[in-house]
């Protein structure tokens, strides 16, 4: 994808009194900043951790040991000082500069907002770490899947249903369950659980998880269901919760929130009531699947049209295409569709499930992976 991407951004280098802020260093934020890098554009990318996650990989990396390495990619190598670290704490759209924590502020002539999601570890990582401690994080969590004899993986969403799929097929003799209503996931997938020895409690609800420790192995816990069903697994990980991380730009942007505290955003991705502010992936009101893939996509079209505004051209439009979604089912399977074709599960295992991409997005930041 990175060679199509550049053409997206041409040229306008050497104006002094543009300075891109890009809030967030997810798909769509080192995308966004590739770009505005390829293009000449000055800009500053902001980011809580030290190196980009490769989230994608996430779930292997709990189970996989070697894997977690590979999915943190540090940000100053491909963009050294135009990367800053900090927790942002509030946008001020009267003077449009940024406010880190701890009070460094950093002005803008356009703003990108790509703040994403926020959910339970290990499906997310968002807090301030380096690239060692993020390692570390996934790595303590593997030794506890290994010292664990029986998983309960929360959450039926497609989350939930890699996790499972990551656990019995790098340790098949443990026990699972994965409880949850799986309305998103299809036949075929709850087909490969099956073949995998995952037990599937469908249609209950874990009621107790606020009281119950996760990620780490504890003998005694008493999972309740709201259908009276008590479990005891060693270890319990949770995949459901995702919401919008819209901390960042909240106070500021008030008047421009869905619900949900996602960003209402127009055709060329531009906040309402706003032109020279952009709001890419989860955090935007779209409705379409929340994936990288997409996140991507709305980066390439959010600096074209920073680029195109400044040269006096029409801006490009972000049209939503048809629902694509691979979901990798441990190394050695996969389902998904393209274009509305359920693709064959041999496919999506050597497209995606095979090593997750990780290739892809060291190639992106323009760094060789360990």
């Amino acid at each position: 994808m990175g060679g199509w991407l550049s053409s997206y951004a041409p040229s306008v280098g050497g104006d002094s009194s543009v300075h891109v802020v890009v809030v967030g260093g997810g798909f769509a934020g080192i995308t966004a900043a590739r770009l505005l890098q390829d293009a000449g554009v000055s800009f500053t990318l902001l980011d809580l951790r030290e190196a980009f996650h490769h989230n994608v990989g996430a779930l292997r990396a709990s189970v996989q040991p070697g894997f977690a390495v590979r999915t943190f990619i540090p940000f100053s190598k491909t963009f050294g000082d135009s990367f800053v670290q900090g927790q942002v704490q509030r946008v001020d759209r009267e003077t449009q500069t940024v406010i880190l924590e701890g009070g460094r502020e950093f002005q803008y002539s356009h703003l990108i907002l790509c703040t994403g999601m926020v959910g339970p570890f290990p499906g997310r990582f968002l807090t301030e770490a380096s690239r060692q401690s993020g390692v570390r994080a996934y790595e303590d969590l593997l030794e506890q899947v290994q010292a664990a004899d029986s998983v309960l993986v929360v959450g039926g969403g497609s989350t939930g249903v890699e996790m499972a799929a990551e656990i019995k097929s790098q340790y098949p003799k443990k026990r699972l369950a994965d409880p949850g209503l799986m309305p998103s996931v299809r036949q075929q997938a709850k087909q490969v659980l099956l073949e995998k020895g995952v037990e599937l409690l469908l249609g209950q609800k874990v009621s107790n998880l606020s009281e119950l420790q996760l990620n780490v192995v504890c003998k005694n816990s008493e999972v309740q269901t709201d259908k009276g069903q008590t479990l005891t697994p060693d270890l319990i990980i949770s995949c459901t919760g995702l919401k919008v991380n819209s901390d960042a730009y909240a106070s500021g942007f008030f008047g421009s929130l869905a619900d949900g505290g996602a960003l209402k955003v127009n055709a060329h991705l531009q906040v309402e009531g706003f032109s020279n502010v952009f709001a890419l992936g989860d955090c935007t009101n779209i409705k379409e699947p929340k994936t990288g893939y997409n996140a991507m996509l709305h980066a390439a079209v959010a600096v074209s049209n920073i680029t195109n505004s400044l040269s006096g051209k029409e801006l490009t439009r972000y049209q939503t295409g048809s629902v694509t979604m691979l979901l990798a089912m441990g190394p050695d399977d996969g389902v998904g569709q393209l274009n509305g074709w359920k693709l064959p599960r041999f496919l999506v295992a050597f497209g995606k499930s095979r090593d997750l991409l990780v290739w892809k997005s060291w190639s992106d930041m323009k760094q060789k992976q360990p």
